[in-house]
């Protein structure tokens, strides 16, 4: 990736060799939901140049954490992650939980894209809380979908709709956030009329518990 090196034969540091340098984990969080064009990636990453992200994608590409694909409708070329690539996922994951408790509330300059949802839903993941559901959770977040399948304490994000899902959240961004911030309650965004839950309320308890919202 780039030439600079640790020069320590030790795992970690093999591997911040490869993705340590500045804005590529953010790429590859952005590819786990699926092939990305170019564009996208660079207005879901204010701030990166269109110069780094270019060699940010050839350096991945090189290693065989990203490839290009040919989307089939519209037919496009766009960016996925590999095999390898996709086995970041649960470090990803399980910085993105650690860095929660860091998180406070939005600073004035802080970007945000709805389409970061579904990694932070999977690191507030409560696998332990989640013994014998078998369930589908949907979110629309202003207007963007996606999806939880929850089964055997583990967790699938997914975007777009599931085909029945057993409980629907629907909100709008400025409320996810406050919810995510802790600085709203589910209980006070239902009071108020920004957010409309749907489900049985024994299905929406538990979907509630398993991500300790």
């Amino acid at each position: 990736m780039s030439k600079r090196s640790y020069r320590q034969y030790c795992s970690l540091a093999r591997a911040l060799d490869l993705v340590g340098e500045r804005w590529t984990l953010l790429i590859i969080r952005e590819l786990l939901s699926g092939p990305r064009r170019y564009q996208e990636l660079l207005d879901n990453l204010p701030g990166i140049g269109t110069n780094l992200l270019a060699a940010r994608l050839r350096e991945l590409q090189t290693l065989s954490i990203v490839r290009k694909v040919l989307l089939s409708a519209p037919r496009i070329r766009a960016y996925e992650l590999t095999e390898m690539g996709r086995a970041l996922e649960p470090a990803l994951v399980e910085l993105a939980r650690w860095g929660v408790t860091a998180l406070g509330h939005p600073r004035p300059n802080d970007h945000w894209s709805a389409q970061w949802n579904p990694l932070a839903l999977t690191a507030r993941f409560q696998a332990d809380k989640a013994a014998g559901i078998d369930a589908i959770y949907q979110y629309d977040v202003g207007g963007h979908v996606f999806h939880a399948c929850i089964h055997n304490q583990s967790i699938e994000t997914r975007s777009g709709s599931a085909p029945s899902p057993d409980v629907q959240f629907v909100t709008d961004e400025e409320t996810f956030l406050d919810l995510a911030s802790e600085s709203l309650s589910v209980g006070q965004a239902v009071e108020r009329g920004r957010l409309s839950l749907e489900g049985t309320p024994e299905a929406i308890r538990r979907s509630l518990e398993v991500f300790a919202v």
